[in-house]
């Protein structure tokens, strides 16, 4: 193997894997990954592509500032690139990006502006608009806009589709993808217009996005709705898009799209993010509907490795209705964390406090049941804790029992959800109990989530 001088020699060049254990119907199935990409994600070859096309245009150089809204890949992609290159980034990142996406971009020495996720295209704090005005207001500062940037689809056309035509030696009927700033959906069709002109094109779309009612039925709405799939889906058609060639879109849920993400890792091994969950979700279903074998790539768009707070969280998938729960009727349908299935977060009595300060951290709760055995014996929370050892830190190591509150307000699981607030307003958690049997805690977030997800 050849010695690389830097991360940017390895974008590119991504393998491609067969399916071997998803029902395709009666097609061939081949994911091409991404995800392999330095950056982990396909956006590292328009980072690349529009960075250095600058560069040779003179319109920006080292030390330049450099500003971008994204929905997160595009952002790491030019972090990478610009991090190499010697350049200030300014990300401008809407607030439903997953935490791992953030933290990458600020470790990578990005500038990162969080604005709202829920306005559309027109309004100041919509993200693209937001960067826009960043730029503008920034003395010497580039923007490099993706959405109407030629060397965004110019890294696809002459980059990613000559690359999947020679890995795939030709033989491919359809290539399933998604569309945010549509650089490879546009590249892509005009490197197979001329290329490979029978290779029919697939848009998978998030339910919301306006771009499959677009591609299905020729209308464009100027009406769109949130969803949480990250980097795909738009509410207006970009400037450098060309749909022409597209003539089949999906409209998937964010359910289906993150349960097929799951299904991909569970069955494959390929562990994608949540776009990659709704080009799963798409192929799968155009397979199906195939009635001759057809070789149909998917683009693994980025690594799963950036959604393990969200989709890959269990919690996190209950929390939004996600993942399907057992319905009792009673309080049990609020608890996130049961104690029978050993999911609750609990310290014994004897255990020093840090232990319990350390557990609180490690799994993002306020509060811990105290359990003696099967039995609660008392709650700490972290205020419990502070007073304890703020005039005093060594009284960290003094047991639980010393900073538990022993006298519990417990409700019975029949109880009616009314019976919560009385037990909020006063400061504390609600503790379930089916007689003498512990079940669970619910706080106000879990009542929070129980009631979104009943208006779903």
């Amino acid at each position: 193997m050849a010695v690389h001088r830097s991360v940017l020699e390895l974008i590119g060049e991504t393998p491609i894997v067969k399916a071997q254990r998803l029902d395709a119907g009666p097609c061939e199935l081949y994911f091409k990954l991404e995800s392999a990409n330095p950056g982990g994600s396909i956006k590292d070859r328009i980072g690349l592509s529009m960075i250095e096309a600058a560069e040779q245009a003179g319109r920006i150089k080292p030390g330049d500032t450099l500003v971008e809204g994204t929905a997160g890949n595009t952002g790491i992609g030019l972090a990478l690139v610009a991090q190499q290159k010697g350049y200030r980034l300014v990300l401008v990142v809407p607030d439903k990006m997953s935490r791992e996406k953030i933290f990458n971009l600020k470790a990578m020495g990005a500038e990162v502006v969080l604005t709202r996720s829920d306005v559309a295209k027109g309004h100041p704090q919509y993200y693209q608009d937001l960067a826009a005005q960043i730029a503008q207001d920034t003395p010497g500062a580039y923007f490099i806009n993706q959405f109407g940037n030629p060397d965004n689809p110019r890294a696809h056309e002459e980059g990613t589709g000559p690359e999947i035509l020679r890995q795939m030696d030709g033989q491919l009927d359809a290539i399933v993808f998604g569309c945010g700033s549509s650089g490879t959906m546009t590249g892509l069709s005009r490197c197979f217009a001329k290329a490979a002109p029978n290779v029919e094109l697939v848009l998978a779309d998030p339910v919301g996005s306006i771009l499959a009612q677009y591609i299905n039925e020729g209308t464009l709405s100027t009406k769109s709705a949130t969803w949480m799939v990250e980097g795909i889906g738009e509410d207006f058609l970009p400037s450098i898009s060309d749909f022409t060639r597209v003539k089949k879109a999906y409209a998937i849920s964010d359910k289906e799209s993150f349960l097929a993400a799951r299904e991909l890792l569970a069955k494959e091994g390929i562990f994608g993010g949540s776009s990659t969950g709704t080009l799963t979700a798409a192929a799968l279903k155009y397979c199906k509907e195939q009635t001759t074998p057809k070789r149909v790539l998917v683009f693994v768009c980025d690594t799963g490795n950036k959604y393990l707070s969200k989709m890959y969280n269990d919690y996190w998938m209950l929390d939004n209705g996600f993942l399907d729960r057992e319905h009792y009727g009673d309080l049990r349908d609020l608890i996130l964390r049961p104690y029978s299935q050993r999911d609750t977060v609990v310290v014994g009595p004897a255990e020093p406090l840090v232990t319990a300060y350390q557990r609180m951290k490690l799994y993002d709760v306020s509060q811990l049941p105290v359990m003696d055995g099967d039995q609660i014996v008392g709650i700490v929370d972290e205020s419990d804790v502070l007073l304890h050892v703020y005039a005093d830190e060594t009284k960290f190591r003094d047991p639980v029992s010393t900073a538990m509150v022993s006298r519990l307000l417990k409700l019975d699981v029949k109880s009616p959800i009314e019976a919560l607030l009385p037990v909020f307003d006063a400061g504390r958690v609600v503790i379930v109990m089916d007689g003498d049997k512990f079940l669970g805690l619910i706080t106000r977030i879990d009542l929070l989530n129980y009631l979104r997800r009943r208006v779903q």
